[in-house]
């Protein structure tokens, strides 16, 4: 039976995912340090790149295994609010855009898809979680679904008791402010069992499974 997941996403010590403004010269609204660590060259798999397999590279790269399609927020795929300006934007990646299945960007102003020759495509949906999911399923063909963050649009799906495992790497930061993923949860950790992994490299993984979940 198919999952949603979360993967690789980042958060520091005081519950914050990403920084609080969106734009072209900081994509993560100024939460780089969340990221100064990660190693997106093993999201494919240990066997991609030529570098020592670590605890860090191994979990990074369960982002791929399984996954026949993805959910992300609007501030994911790009900085730009309201209407979409006719600026040519594609999103943050280029032309080889990492995901390689359908995306689907949660947004009040659909638009067009957008197609790339390596299996991705980019699906604008108004709509709530659980549609958003049903859509998401449907394309997946059986596989799994990966909720791509921010951490508002997995804050929304975990409201929504839509999240069947998450995979938070706790980086050994405080940023003081930011988008919090926590907000307004203070009972999640009740639906979940957690397993917690340190790494050398002072990053604590932590592995969490739904309780009482079907199939």
């Amino acid at each position: 039976m198919f999952r949603t997941r979360v993967h690789n996403l980042n958060i520091s010590v005081d519950g914050y995912a990403a920084g609080e403004h969106v734009t072209f010269d900081a994509p993560i609204g100024g939460a780089d340090r969340l990221f100064s660590g990660f190693d997106g060259r093993f999201i494919h798999g240990v066997d991609h790149v030529d570098a020592p397999i670590t605890v860090d590279r191994a979990l990074t790269t369960l982002w791929s295994q399984g996954v026949g399609a993805e959910i992300m927020g609007r501030r994911k795929f790009g900085p730009q609010e309201g209407e979409w300006p006719e600026d040519g934007w594609r999103g943050w990646w280029g032309d080889e855009p990492p995901f390689q299945t359908p995306v689907f960007v949660m947004t009040h102003h659909p638009r067009p898809p957008i197609e790339f020759a390596n299996g991705t495509s980019f699906h604008f949906v108004d709509a709530p979680p659980r549609e958003v999911l049903r859509q998401a399923q449907q394309a997946a063909n059986g596989l799994d679904v990966r909720l791509g963050g921010g951490p508002s649009t997995v804050r929304q799906f975990l409201e929504a008791d839509l999240v069947d495992f998450m995979h938070l790497v706790v980086v050994p930061v405080t940023l003081g402010r930011g988008v919090s993923l926590w907000e307004g949860l203070s009972d999640v950790g009740d639906r979940f069992t957690v397993e917690t992994v340190t790494s050398a490299s002072g990053l604590t993984h932590q592995l969490w499974n739904k309780k009482n979940r079907r199939g």
